[in-house]
């Protein structure tokens, strides 16, 4: 792999929950904001004057602002004023490459989407790709021209290098793609790369609703699949990035007929993924001539009383929860959570999930559930890692985007 240009700021995404001081405070202040200081002091178990410090620092860098008009009658001091994350001043921007399409996404400060985009993915030469994906995610984070734009993050499948923002993806054709050089140069902001099944792993932790209820103790396997598959390891709140890259579960066997692009029968990605399941409706007569070859016109003729239809989804329903009990017995994880349209497309086949694996694993039952984020995950997972440098030390974040 080639090295990118010293001039492109990248900076490795922290994918966990930070336990720093004033990450603490920014993360309370973004989930249950505006709030007091002193409820922010009892929330992290800091001390006041701590608290004080971090909030007046947070405040001199623009990432918080108080809120006078909400504090109580009769309150005395600045510290009885409430505090917010400023959520109208910055932007970030996040990109998620998919083998198809390519999401781009605006989040404010505390995580929220603010606008969301899909374009096709580029065919052809990687860097021209990349830079079609950059100019496409600039034309459309100017719309908030009000706005001062922070950071970008992309996520994608295949093997990425957080340090150098280079990445393979083979469904793409990419090999040493420079995704952070091109990206992050075209921006002119610091930017963070990430492996994408890591970074919806992160968004569990980082960007629930309810971020002060996650409970970082203990381990998390996330199950993705829609037109890749892939799995991700948290451990207490921090998710495990290996260092040659993410492992890959697209050849693990399943059984099944079909023919995988390695020369074998019966990969997972070649049995599962949302291409195989539509060319194999249209081998089987389930699309009809006015059908377009894609695993939307299956859902439609599924959720129509397509007997057939929905027959072929049951199946890959049932090859996926046996394979998530397989992993489940290897790994031994407290928690289990599935993500991508595979699973949160078509409600009707998430029985037969749970049913696979529950006969597959001989473990006793834990936590398992499907995302909260539904068909965002791939949008929230570009999202965190736009964040994540802010969320671990935004001071210091503060200053890299001001570089």
């Amino acid at each position: 792999m080639r090295t990118p240009s010293s001039q492109v700021r990248i900076v490795p995404p922290d994918l966990r929950i930070a336990d720093g001081t004033g990450a603490s405070v920014f993360r309370v202040a973004a989930n249950r904001g505006p709030i007091s200081r002193d409820v922010i002091a009892k929330t992290t178990g800091a001390s006041i004057a701590t608290v004080n410090r971090q909030v007046t620092a947070l405040l001199t860098a623009g990432l918080l602002r108080e809120r006078a008009d909400l504090a109580e009658s009769g309150a005395i001091g600045r510290p009885r004023v409430p505090v917010e994350v400023d959520h109208e001043r910055y932007l970030t921007v996040g990109i998620h490459i998919g083998a198809v399409t390519t999401g781009i996404v605006v989040s404010d400060l505390r995580g929220r989407i603010i606008g969301a985009v899909e374009v096709p993915t580029p065919a052809g030469d990687q860097n021209i790709a990349l830079a079609s994906i950059t100019a496409s995610a600039k034309a459309f984070a100017a719309r908030w021209h009000r706005r001062t734009p922070l950071w970008v993050g992309v996520a994608l499948g295949g093997r990425v290098d957080s340090v150098t923002g280079l990445a393979d993806h083979p469904r793409l054709g990419w090999s040493g793609a420079r995704v952070g050089a091109v990206v992050g140069g075209g921006f002119g902001l610091p930017i963070s790369v990430s492996a994408h099944v890591e970074a919806m792993a992160a968004s569990e932790l980082l960007l629930t609703p309810d971020r002060d209820a996650v409970d970082p103790k203990g381990t998390s396997l996330y199950f993705y699949a829609r037109e890749t598959v892939g799995v991700a390891l948290t451990f207490d709140g921090k998710v495990h990035t290996p260092t040659g890259g993410p492992g890959s579960i697209s050849h693990l066997p399943t059984g099944s007929s079909a023919g995988c692009t390695c020369g074998a029968v019966g990969c997972l990605e070649a049995t599962v993924s949302d291409r195989a399941v539509a060319l194999r409706a249209r081998a089987e007569g389930i699309l009809g001539d006015g059908d377009e070859t894609t695993v939307q016109s299956v859902y439609r003729l599924a959720r129509a009383g397509s007997a057939p239809a929905h027959d072929l989804l049951v199946e890959r329903a049932t090859v996926l929860g046996r394979t998530v009990g397989m992993l489940r017995d290897l790994f031994n994880p407290d928690r289990v959570i599935l993500g991508g349209q595979a699973f949160t497309e078509y409600p009707a086949a998430v029985p037969h999930v749970a049913n696979a694996f529950a006969r597959s694993s001989t473990l006793p039952r834990k936590d398992i559930r499907i995302t909260g984020f539904g068909n965002r995950v791939q949008a929230h997972a570009a999202g965190v890692v736009s964040l994540s440098s802010l969320y671990s030390d935004p001071l210091a974040a503060m200053r890299r985007a001001a570089g």
